[in-house]
């Protein structure tokens, strides 16, 4: 993008601002900016205007999980179907690791801590160890896409490399960059963290099919025969991934989505929960709750709005190209941006000062037909690592590791 067409974009968006000081600037850093500003889409910010309505949710209704009973009843023939699909190169899984470990404590990737006490043993390591589970069972490999952000790809790729990716074979990895959105004033205007770089944020969970087909990885699903992607985030180092019970059930019922889910151990756990929005599949987050629904009993008396989601999803991939034309729905959340000044001085702020722009993975659901929620033991399958100490923690996540039989 020469300078002459970026000022045209630039102006079309009111964001003229954002070359306040191109003359002071490298000619690296020119370029650079110049290819952020042509790489950015800026359509989204007049949505700041409009936040209200895209907040605004449909019709609220439970959704049945498929519970524990149904399944063990079912097991044979949903882990047959499963297997079957595994071996045939159906089923490939999503690693969603753009993170970093900061809240704890770490300035490396999240997947980078290492949650050993005696000897080390990272949380990528204990997800591909869940992963190796599945490839012994089945006899084969399934294709692992791994998206990582521009803040964490170098450090990732190499980390994983220099550790031979644990024991999964190399030919099945391949990484993808997460999509970047601009972050904004409230008014709209991009904050700049450089002088040369407009300040930017991972374009949200519900961003990977698009930032894979952005890297050219969809075509490479597709000559593979890949029918099924199991999408997982990386901070859960109990859960089961490209699970052949899970992968047939979905497949048996012929669900276009599976939702592993836990059964709530309170009813206002700060876990979002499967349900019908207007008669399709979605997610109501724990916030959204209403006194009502939170009190709501299904036909055996159980509550209605009862399995959180532990995102681990198994999306058919036929319905994720389906969806790829349709604009996901935005989601504008405040944040503390850091920016430069009038003075060009870089600025931490205490509070929210602005607006991240973001897409999720629950309005990918609620583009689908038909989702499975899919229970599992909450004890075997859910520890999720988002705090250094108390709930959810690295504390309480060894000692599930421990219950489930891994040394630390």
């Amino acid at each position: 993008m020469t300078l002459s067409q970026a000022k045209q974009k630039l102006e079309k968006y009111g964001q003229e601002h954002v070359l306040k000081y191109f003359d002071e600037l490298n000619e690296q850093e020119k370029e650079a900016l110049l290819t952020q500003i042509e790489t950015t889409d800026m359509s989204i910010l007049e949505s700041c205007k409009h936040r209200e309505e895209l907040a605004q949710k449909g019709v609220i209704t439970p959704l049945a999980a498929m519970q524990l009973t149904e399944i063990e009843e079912n097991r044979e023939l949903f882990t047959a179907t499963g297997l079957e699909a595994i071996k045939a190169g159906k089923v490939g899984a999503v690693l969603l690791a753009g993170g970093m470990g900061t809240r704890l404590g770490s300035d490396n990737p999240k997947g980078m801590y290492n949650v050993g006490l005696t000897r080390e043993l990272y949380i990528f390591e204990c997800l591909v160890n869940n992963m190796l589970d599945v490839v012994r069972q089945a006899g084969a490999w399934f294709h692992l896409f791994i998206m990582t952000s521009d803040k964490n790809h170098e450090s990732t790729v190499h980390f994983l490399e220099e550790h031979n990716f644990f024991g999964y074979k190399a030919e099945y990895v391949h990484f993808f960059i997460q999509e970047m959105a601009a972050a904004t004033d409230y008014d709209g205007k991009i904050y700049l963290e450089e002088k040369g770089k407009l300040s930017t944020s991972p374009n949200g969970n519900g961003g990977w099919f698009i930032s894979m087909k952005n890297a050219g990885l969809l075509e490479l699903v597709q000559k593979e025969g890949i029918e099924w992607l199991n999408v997982f985030a990386v901070d859960n180092v109990l859960q089961r991934i490209a699970d052949p019970c899970f992968v047939g059930a979905t497949i048996q019922k012929n669900c276009a989505v599976g939702a592993k889910v836990v059964r709530k151990n309170a009813p206002d756990e700060k876990v979002g929960v499967m349900c019908l929005e207007d008669g399709r599949p979605s997610i109501v987050e724990y916030y959204e709750l209403t006194e009502e629904m939170m009190n709501a009993k299904d036909a055996n008396g159980d509550p209605a709005y009862y399995f959180g989601v532990i995102l681990n999803y198994l999306f058919r991939v036929q319905d994720l190209f389906e969806i790829l034309e349709n604009n996901l729905p935005l989601h504008i959340v405040e944040k503390k941006i850091p920016y430069l000044n009038q003075d060009g001085e870089l600025v931490k702020p205490e509070t929210p000062n602005g607006f991240k722009f973001e897409n999720l993975v629950l309005d990918m659901i609620h583009q689908m037909k038909s989702c499975l929620p899919f229970e599992v033991v909450r004890e075997k399958e859910f520890a999720p690592i988002k705090n250094k100490t108390g709930v959810d923690s690295v504390e309480s996540a060894r000692e599930l590791l421990k219950k489930n039989g891994v040394t630390l």
